[in-house]
């Protein structure tokens, strides 16, 4: 009972997270699960099925608050699916930890590109023109999918990290996009994992602490993604995202406990750092906006 009480608060934590910056509730999660001895692929499993529910209700949320572009989402849901099921089909036989670093460092370069790109913009406030087209979703959407499976999450790190680097869309609306489609590569995740594994594979009980704990944070997570500056959830997004991959490199690389955990702990500090200066230049720049609207207005007699 007490391993499902910590799971349900592990599941509010992750969609906290996940709901307010697009990533982290497959990684935070199944990291667990796998510390406690779970399988792989169970553990996958009972994360992708809590996750059709946490998302079912992140992506209500979002779409009642204005942070959804239903235009990504229909684009990406399909490749998604199909990558999330061919992924949890070959799990068991397939040497994820092979592609692991090489992923883990792709994503590390975006996270840098992303900070970069959010903190160059001195006073300026960050402006997004256009949307992105199918060529540039559908194999992101696919390729996002089947790692999600295969590593028990990577749909928001690849999602959100490809579509914040892309300068298409707001940062809200990156995250409420790739938490709505989670949905579909949550069910087609699940689909195959339940044809792989079967019905007596699965650890329902985590399954469900994790949703009971993920339903509960999803709104609150949704809301805190409409009132947050652009400048500033760019620059968390981007930092959790090379703090998260920094740390499986150094490992990859064969670093001791005590060297990742300077590592990790290094980027934390930098990366807290980022997010206060990216807090300064957004006042700054709310400041400046308003001098000149008040310069704008006509004089009064």
């Amino acid at each position: 009972m007490r391993k499902l009480i910590v799971l349900g608060v592990v599941g509010f934590l992750a969609q906290l997270i996940d709901g307010s910056l697009g990533m982290a509730y497959g990684v935070t999660s199944s990291t667990l699960l796998l510390a406690v001895g779970v399988a792989p692929a169970a553990a996958s499993a009972a994360v992708h099925f809590s996750e059709i529910g946490t998302s079912l209700v992140s992506g209500f949320s979002h779409h009642k608050l204005g942070n959804v572009d239903w235009r990504t989402v229909s684009i990406l849901a399909g490749p998604g699916f199909v990558g999330a099921f061919i992924g949890a089909t070959f799990l068991v036989s397939l040497p994820a930890d092979v592609a692991k670093p090489w992923v883990a460092g792709i994503l590390l370069a975006l996270g840098l590109y992303v900070i970069f790109r959010f903190l160059v913009l001195g006073g300026r406030r960050p402006t997004f023109k256009g949307r992105p087209g199918a060529g540039f979703l559908v194999p992101m959407g696919f390729f996002g999918g089947a790692l999600d499976a295969i590593g028990g999450g990577g749909w928001g790190p690849v999602g959100t990290t490809s579509l914040l680097s892309s300068g298409r869309l707001e940062p809200r609306k990156v995250v409420g996009s790739i938490d709505t489609s989670e949905f579909v590569v949550a069910v087609g995740g699940s689909l195959g994992f339940l044809l792989g594994l079967g019905a007596a594979g699965i650890e329902w009980g985590y399954a469900i602490a994790l949703l009971a704990g993920g339903v509960v944070a999803a709104p609150i997570a949704a809301y805190l993604v409409k009132i947050l500056p652009a400048r500033v959830l760019g620059v968390a997004a981007g930092g959790l995202i090379v703090v998260t991959n920094s740390k499986t490199i150094a490992e990859v690389l064969g670093a001791s406990g005590g060297q990742v955990g300077a590592v990790t702990g290094t980027l934390a500090v930098l990366w807290i750092g980022g997010i206060a200066w990216a807090v300064k230049h957004e006042r700054i720049a709310r400041r400046l906006e308003a001098a000149r609207a008040g310069e704008r207005e006509p004089a009064t007699t």
